[in-house]
């Protein structure tokens, strides 16, 4: 859509800012969480790149018996977790759930009891860094992520 987010500065209150005369740093999250079963086993992948595209970090994590809701959350919050980590102060994350994407951005809300959780540790991390945007994509469209997500699921079940 031609929007990465760093158009949206908010007029004369960041020249006041103490960042700003700072370089900012854009990330690019792709994440996706998946489980065999729904619960069953579940792994989570993870993709952070610069804003000129190239791959930081790659994270493939077998999380042991999970929904496949609580997987989605848990690839957005390793993301966010990184990205904090290298001091992004502003990030968009493409994921393939809709639902985390619309709860993420306040369309939904969180109404399952063992989702608020993570939903809390979700929007913590998205108050420390900033300015964090969510973007739903199709599956098709997050390859990358996806193969990290089923190679920790691969990798889990073989261990097991």
């Amino acid at each position: 859509n031609g929007t990465d987010g760093r158009a949206r500065s908010v007029g004369s209150s960041t020249s006041r800012c103490p960042r700003a005369n700072m370089s900012r740093m854009h990330l690019t999250i792709r994440t996706d969480g998946g489980a065999r079963g729904n619960p069953g086993p579940a792994g989570i992948g993870v993709v952070i790149e610069d804003e000129k595209g190239k791959v930081l970090e790659e994270h493939a994590k077998f999380l042991g018996v999970k929904t496949n809701n609580q997987a989605e959350y848990e690839a957005a919050i390793l993301g966010l977790e990184r990205a904090k980590h290298l001091k992004a102060d502003s990030v968009k994350v493409y994921a393939d759930s809709e639902l985390l994407v619309k709860q993420a951005s306040g369309v939904y809300k969180v109404k399952h009891e063992n989702m608020k959780p993570l939903f809390a540790r979700l929007k913590s991390l998205m108050l420390q860094i900033g300015h964090v945007k969510f973007e739903h994509v199709r599956r098709e469209q997050n390859t990358h992520a996806d193969e990290l997500s089923n190679r920790a699921m691969d990798e889990g079940t073989e261990s097991s």
